[in-house]
């Protein structure tokens, strides 16, 4: 691929594949299945994986997308649980309790993010698995019959974390055949447990171990990740274990692969809909991966209309119905699909193979997720083609001006932070509730049991008696809890004429995305929204065709709750601690469809939301701000646009996108008497990641200083200082006053 947009390419050789032998453990009927399923011998790694697995320990596999990373789990889990005669081994049970469960059938537990990956993995095991394998899915959508299957019958069952903390372990009872049996919990896509939701599962997690071991069984944990570099780290904090080995090295066979780095010159959407539409054309199977919802729609409708042959393309999102990406699923599995535009709910929803080229809208955010998409590419054995395509960024702008960083960097750390209060008091009441807590569960929790219980009882939430703590109230504890910082029960987008719920939005996303006057978009359709209730979970919508879309301002507060580090920095300094954020969305924009001109603007009274969280702050000193010549409003529009470049560009070094965090900055700050930049977590007690900027400031200031001085434009751009989720519209921006109060306060510069 050539041309004036091309920036950089990127190529690796074809590699040779290296073949071990079956164990020798794998019941005979298993390894029968899973030759007939097309698979000769294993790879060395796939071989590794599962003798650990088998042998009793916990392990981790971190290798490439599409080097068989669940055949490699599967050896195991089918050896246990598929097999008319199941292999002898397993990890020493714990208690007496074991030999009254040792006749029950022996069960093993998939966890994924989605549930549409939990129905790919089932057609999986339906491919290689040995006949009248019992495997079941255990979702949200599973009917009584389905779920009685699966508690009572099934010896794989494949759910996720939120179907094993509401349903599962608060009525573990009811499925003590399943966890007293449970010998392999296999946890997919580890990578993506990070964060505030990589700590809620660590502690869902911890619930399922403490029950496993109080019914008599204490299952082997495998890992698996196509991109992580700590997993060992990260599975022993993600899972509270003490020890996991990792199998990392690669011995599957890869295509040759080109990555071009594309810098467009006008826009990334109108390139992208050209490119697929001419992948398509080509007789290509595409997928093109972009960063949000209503990105995937306007896309798919343009390249649908540049496609000159009979080749479908079609757009693929979270919010869309079951039936709807299931026929999507299907439609790329067999062909009649061209080409999708999708946002990363397909990266987990389903194990595509066969791509002959990925496109990427803009960096994702982080290494592991350009590379998790980039392997899509040439899984059938052909070459692969990988276009990523820069975006009016800071973050992109600064990498495609820095491809060392992309192509000479090892993917990021996982941060994860199981024992954040906020996280883990919730859950251990809920693990009271599910049995009372002792002592002893400090295997499961360790020192943090202590003080955070201790809190629980000072809060009168959990009871004390003796040396155990009891759940006393008549509600369900896990009921308080959400998982995912999406979570919520969602937003029911309804057709107002119809009754038809097209779609569904995240509770937390509801006031900036279906409130009143919103544009919403799904499958191509323009919906206006007509009545937001939040209180009832709806969103009442009509179809039409308005010609502009919505933005929605909001206003934010920051107040300094606890400082917890500080040092020098630049003439000033930074510190990081707890700080208590409110916001509130104030009113929305609209903007031309085409040119993206503001028609008007409209004002909300929406509920203010407030929660404390963790952030870090530098604090600029008044004889540099008098030193720059700044005078208040030039001063506001400085640290405003510092703030965003900070935000674009701290994905590059620590392991988040810039939706995972925001910032508050302003002239004068009470709490610290100067002109301060806050740059916070975007969930309520914090996720790691502003504090992982704190320690890696001086870098990150830097290339901050370094786009603001690279960007060529004159007063401000989505390269710089614009950004896409500014609350107030990107007013009071002052990119020059921004380059030069970054530069002063570069340490490195």
């Amino acid at each position: 691929m050539r041309g004036e947009e091309v920036v950089h390419v990127d190529h690796r050789d074809a590699l040779a594949g290296r073949t071990s032998e079956w164990p020798a453990w794998l019941p005979e009927d298993c390894r029968q299945a899973v030759i007939a399923g097309g698979i000769e011998t294993p790879w060395r790694h796939q071989r590794e994986l599962a003798e650990l697995a088998f042998s009793g320990r916990d392990c981790a596999i971190c290798t490439s997308t599409a080097s068989g990373k669940t055949l490699a789990y599967l050896l195991p889990v089918m050896a246990a649980t598929a097999s008319s005669s199941p292999a002898p081994g397993e990890r020493p049970q714990p208690s007496k309790l074991s030999q009254l469960t040792s006749h029950r059938r022996r069960t093993a537990l998939y966890l994924s993010p989605t549930k549409a990956l939990a129905h790919d993995q089932w057609r999986v095991c339906q491919e290689l698995g040995p006949q009248g394998w019992p495997v079941a899915t255990l979702d949200g959508d599973s009917d009584q019959n389905e779920r009685r299957f699966a508690r009572e019958q099934a010896g794989y069952v494949l759910t996720n974390p939120d179907m094993l903390h509401r349903s599962v372990l608060p009525n573990h009872s009811r499925w003590r055949s399943l966890l007293g049996g449970l010998r392999y919990v296999v946890v997919d896509e580890a990578h993506r447990y990070r964060g505030v939701f990589g700590a809620h599962v660590a502690q869902v997690l911890r619930r399922l171990r403490r029950l496993c071991w109080m019914y008599g069984s204490d299952p082997v944990f495998i890992l698996s990740s196509a991109t992580a570099t700590n997993a060992a780290e990260a599975g022993q904090r993600l899972i509270g274990v003490g020890d996991i080995a990792v199998v990392d090295q690669d011995c599957s066979p890869h295509p040759a692969r080109d990555v071009v780095l594309w810098q467009p010159e006008n826009s990334a959407t109108t390139d992208a809909a050209r490119l697929v539409a001419g992948l398509a054309d080509e007789g290509r199977q595409t997928i093109c991966f972009v960063a949000s919802r209503a990105l995937a729609e306007v896309i798919a409708v343009h390249a649908q209309d540049q496609v000159t042959g009979d080749a479908v393309i079609a757009s693929y999102r979270s919010g869309y119905l079951p039936q709807d990406r299931r026929a999507i699923e299907a439609g790329l599995q067999n062909g009649s699909v061209r080409a999708v535009v999708a946002t990363n709910a397909l990266e987990l929803g389903v194990d595509v193979s066969g791509m002959d080229a990925v496109v990427v809208v803009g960096y994702p955010g982080r290494l592991s997720a350009l590379w998790q998409q980039a392997g899509r590419a040439g899984r059938s054995g052909h070459d692969a083609l990988v276009v990523v395509l820069a975006r009016e960024d800071p973050l992109d702008q600064y990498l495609f001006s820095h491809p060392e960083l992309i192509f000479g960097q090892s993917v990021e750390t996982t941060v994860l932070h199981p024992d954040n209060p906020y996280v883990m008091g919730p859950h251990l009441a809920a693990a009271a509730q599910e049995s009372c807590l002792t002592p002893s569960d400090q295997k499961f929790y360790g020192a943090a049991l202590t003080p955070v219980g201790d809190l629980l009882v000072s809060q009168k939430v959990l009871r004390r008696r003796g040396d155990r703590l009891f759940w006393t109230r008549p509600e369900r504890a896990v009921d308080a809890i959400d998982l995912r910082s999406i979570g919520g029960r969602g937003i029911d987008v309804i057709d107002r004429l119809s009754g038809r719920v097209i779609g569904v939005v995240d509770e937390k996303a509801g006031d900036r995305t279906v409130h009143p006057g919103a544009v919403y978009l799904h499958q191509g359709d323009a919906w206006l929204v007509d009545e937001y209730l939040p209180e009832e979970h709806q969103a009442l919508v009509h179809r039409d065709l308005p010609g502009y879309w919505t933005q929605p301002q909001s206003a934010s507060t920051v107040h300094i709750v606890s400082e917890a580090e500080r040092r020098d920095f630049g003439p000033g300094y930074l510190a990081t601690g707890d700080v208590e954020l409110t916001e509130q969305v104030i009113g929305y924009l609209r903007r031309d469809e085409i040119t993206n001109e503001v028609w008007d603007s409209t004002v909300l009274e929406m509920p203010a939301h407030t929660m404390v969280t963790q952030a870090c702050w530098f604090v600029v000193p008044d004889p540099l701000v008098s030193e720059l010549g700044l005078n208040s409003v030039a001063l506001a529009g400085a640290a405003h646009g510092a703030e965003h470049t900070a935000i674009g560009v701290l994905p590059a070094f620590a392991p988040c996108d810039r939706w995972d965090i925001g910032g508050v900055s302003t002239a004068l700050m009470a709490d610290t008497g100067a002109c301060t930049i806050v740059i916070h977590d975007g969930q309520a007690g914090g996720s790691g990641f502003a504090r992982t900027g704190y320690r890696n400031a001086d870098q990150w200031w830097h290339a901050t200083a370094l786009r603001l001085a690279e960007c060529p434009c004159e007063s401000g751009c989505p390269s710089c200082v614009v950004s896409p989720k500014c609350g107030n519209a990107n007013q009071m921006l002052d990119k020059d006053a921004a380059r030069r109060l970054a530069a002063a306060m570069d340490s490195l510069g």
